[in-house]
């Protein structure tokens, strides 16, 4: 009986990315920028969902206006797996810029021509028609958006670095919310409430203009990121050889294949995403007509929060780096079960610095998934499917996660319980931690299917020696077996000399 030790091909120092520090700034500020843009709107939404409500939904009564104007924002999350599935495909087949140039384009015409809809006074039921088409050309786009930035930033990213990196992604999300509720509120003061009503609330959404075309501009001098050129020579290296390229994966083999992955990615993405839109898109809403808080004053204590979330965001991530992606997903899922209701009983107390203190514990906890989570989805998938996979996941996460707002002011108005939205997170941290409890930790380590990547040359040595250790402790390993192996084998043969 022998073993044969199995030859490791050796790694060299050219077989490690180094990332160029230039490409790489100006790789996350166009990705984090087209992020800002994306959730510029769906704050603007949010804080001016009141004003929607009256302008494109005269005839109802103030808490069905609120539902149906949240109940716009939430049927474009419908399309969304729809437009991550088409961009997905394109974003695996031509790369990853072009299509992110193509999104922002779409985001931002479809936000600014929701300024331009005249009102149900003036086209009837029109209005919210074409309110509704606006939002479903926005879902489209967003379908391609974010999972798109995403790997964009992963992929460019060294994998020392890929945490905090990638959570500046997510700091763009929240500067967009900050962005969009300074603005209603800017506008608001100096217009007044009634030509708010009137005309002002259209001017946020005339912003998209000039926040898009810097966007586009960004993206389309970027290159390809490093990771899916490298995927993209080699088929070009193996067509030239006669190899033959690998098959093209369908979308049955990537739910068939890939679908532990798929389900770690919902589950992150729903706890995440549920939060997200609780607090920083239905709170508002919840302060002005649930708990008949100033609308002002509301508003305003939400700003706050989000500018203490991007000095936590990178933190968060920067720290992720150091222990990992899984202990914030598992801290942030048991934080919100244990907190939610203590939170909504602050909330509600009617002290504006027991508000602030709930709303706050709550950012905190969202920070511990939105500081990991542009990190940890995108090391789930191989770089030739990495797009579609994360895109169909995501969005269809998003689907469910996207009818928060709507679900939640409907329970609240016909239950009259204003401790529903803490049930609603508990639930949903529930499956966060079942979520973060499973999910292979991914920190410090290379995608899959792409070569390690490093900061500068220094780093890379240090990766190459770590690689060159772990082979000599794994050959040390199997040596260690195969001596055991060896000794129970001469054991046996001389306690049974006819079977040697």
């Amino acid at each position: 009986m022998r073993l044969r030790k199995k030859r490791v091909k050796p790694m060299h120092i050219s077989d490690i990315t180094i990332i160029d520090d230039t490409k790489l700034k100006k790789a996350i500020t166009a990705a984090a920028l087209g992020n800002a843009m994306e959730w510029f709107d769906f704050g603007v939404y949010g804080f001016v969902a009141f004003a929607l409500g009256q302008v494109f939904f005269p005839g109802a009564d103030p808490g069905l206006q609120m539902i149906a104007a949240l109940g716009t924002f939430s049927v474009p999350f419908l399309v969304r797996p729809l437009g991550g599935l088409f961009f997905g495909v394109l974003g695996d087949k031509f790369g990853r810029q072009k299509v992110l140039s193509v999104t922002i384009i779409i985001m931002s015409v479809s936000t600014f021509c929701i300024g331009l809809i005249p009102g149900y006074a003036t086209i009837g039921i029109w209005a919210p028609i074409l309110l509704l088409l606006a939002k479903l050309a926005q879902g489209f786009s967003v379908g391609g958006e974010y999972t798109g930035a995403a790997i964009f930033v992963a992929e460019y990213s060294p994998d020392r670095k890929r945490g905090f990196l990638g959570s500046w992604l997510d700091f763009g999300s929240i500067a967009g919310f900050v962005l969009g509720a300074g603005i209603v509120i800017l506008i608001s003061s100096i217009v007044g409430e009634e030509n708010f009503l009137d005309w002002g609330w259209r001017i946020p959404f005339f912003v998209a203009a000039p926040l898009g075309l810097i966007g586009i501009y960004l993206r389309h001098a970027l290159e390809e990121t490093p990771t899916f050129q490298q995927h993209v020579d080699k088929i070009d290296s193996d067509s030239r050889n006669n190899i033959a390229e690998p098959p093209k994966v369908s979308f049955r083999e990537i739910l068939t294949k890939q679908w532990k992955s798929m389900i770690v990615c919902v589950g992150i993405v729903i706890a995440t995403n549920v939060t997200y839109y609780m607090l920083l898109t239905y709170m508002p809403s919840y302060l002005s007509h649930s708990l008949h808080y100033s609308e002002d004053h509301g508003v305003l204590i939400i700003i706050a929060i989000m500018v203490g979330m991007l000095f936590v965001q990178p933190f968060i991530g920067m720290m992720s780096d150091k222990i990992g992606r899984k202990p914030f997903i598992i801290a942030g899922s048991i934080g919100l079960f244990v907190l939610a209701i203590p939170s909504f009983i602050l909330i509600n107390s009617g002290v504006i610095g027991l508000i602030f203190c709930g709303l706050l514990i709550l950012a905190v906890l969202l920070n511990c998934f939105t500081g990991v989570m542009a990190s940890t989805l995108p090391a789930m998938f191989p770089t030739n499917i990495r797009y579609s996979a994360l895109a169909i996941a995501f969005n269809i996460s998003i689907m469910v996660a996207g009818i928060t707002p709507t679900f939640a002011a409907w329970l609240v108005e016909s239950t009259q319980n204003l401790y529903i939205p803490a049930y609603y997170l508990m639930v949903v941290s529930v499956i966060g931690l079942i979520t973060g409890v499973f999910m292979k930790e991914t920190a410090n380590k290379p995608l899959k299917g792409a070569t390690p990547a490093a900061s500068d040359r220094a780093e890379a040595k240090e990766i190459l020696q770590e690689h060159h250790d772990n082979i000599e402790h794994k050959i040390e390993d199997v040596d260690a077996q195969i001596a055991e192996l060896e000794t129970k084998r001469k054991n046996l043969i001389a306690q049974h000399p006819e079977i040697d």
